[in-house]
């Protein structure tokens, strides 16, 4: 096995696009690395990878700290000497790997060999879904319509609220206002209005052929009107129309509702993602 870490994203891309690609809306994440459309600093960024004998890409790693590893075996095909090389390097240049995410089989794997069987937990588990053509609905109660500067005063609460639920990280208030402020030039944020706004839903990156949906969220008291499948429905046929192939997202895989709402806008499953957590060794029992 040979273990590579690349010093741009660039040489990484010229390395494990072409693998990624065969998986385009499971490696949504990945990919975006690679084309870092919003121009962030990488020089933390671990970017590697690990080769069979034969010098063939068999497992893809990036981590942007303080987040996760992300990892992918090439087609999924399980490779546990690959994944038993990058928990051995990984160890060996200190290098503070806080969890993985990953195929759900891949995750559970590295996790034993990186930490031992007792030293993570299970985080939460997520749907890939993919969408090619937006299903037909009954249309909900009012329409949709861009983000404005006026609707900077509620967005950054709704948007805390949803990390909340989903149990995500966020920043403060000031910080990601201006975030917010961004996508009003990009055109990639939705606000469902009746009347007040209901529901939003955000086109947050992109692939190569591909859109990533989400920060999808409607307020509690709004909740079971139909305006999140409107929203996503909306922003789905927008991104569809602008040219991309198709539209992706993750979906709690425990939140049966928010899954049958995509499966009825037109979503497909693609794949099981876990996230899971290391255990520190100072709470170990």
């Amino acid at each position: 096995m040979q273990f590579m870490i690349y010093a741009t994203t660039e040489s990484f891309g010229d390395a494990t696009l072409a693998p990624l690609m065969e998986n385009e809306e499971q490696n949504n994440l990945l990919i975006s690395f690679i084309r870092n459309e919003r121009g962030l600093d990488t020089s933390g960024w671990l970017l590697a990878t690990v080769s069979d004998p034969e010098g063939s890409v068999a497992l893809v790693a990036a981590c942007t700290p303080p987040h996760n590893i992300v990892l992918y075996e090439t087609q999924n095909r399980p490779h546990d000497g690959a994944v038993r090389c990058l928990a051995n390097e990984l160890k060996a240049l200190e290098f503070p790997v806080p969890g993985v995410l990953a195929e759900q089989s891949l995750a559970c794997r590295f996790a034993d060999i990186y930490a031992g069987d007792t030293s993570w937990q299970q985080y939460k588990s997520l749907r890939i879904m993919r969408l090619d053509k937006v299903n037909r609905l009954v249309k909900a109660s009012g329409h949709a319509r861009l983000l404005r500067e006026d609707d900077l005063f509620f967005v950054p609460y709704w948007e805390r609220a949803f990390g909340e639920e989903c149990q995500t990280s966020f920043s403060d208030i000031p910080a990601h206002t201006e975030r917010i402020r961004q996508r009003i030039a990009r055109n990639c944020h939705l606000i469902w209005e009746d009347r007040i706004p209901v529901s939003q839903a955000v086109h947050g990156r992109s692939t190569e052929h591909g859109a990533v949906i989400n920060e999808v969220y409607t307020p509690p008291h709004y909740r079971n009107r139909g305006y999140a499948s409107a929203v996503v429905a909306e922003l789905a046929r927008t991104l569809l129309d602008r040219g991309h192939r198709f539209c992706c997202l993750f979906a709690d895989a425990q939140n049966h509702i928010s899954c049958g709402i995509y499966h009825k806008i037109g979503f497909v499953n693609r794949c099981l993602y876990d996230e899971l957590h290391f255990i520190p060794p100072a709470e170990r029992s």
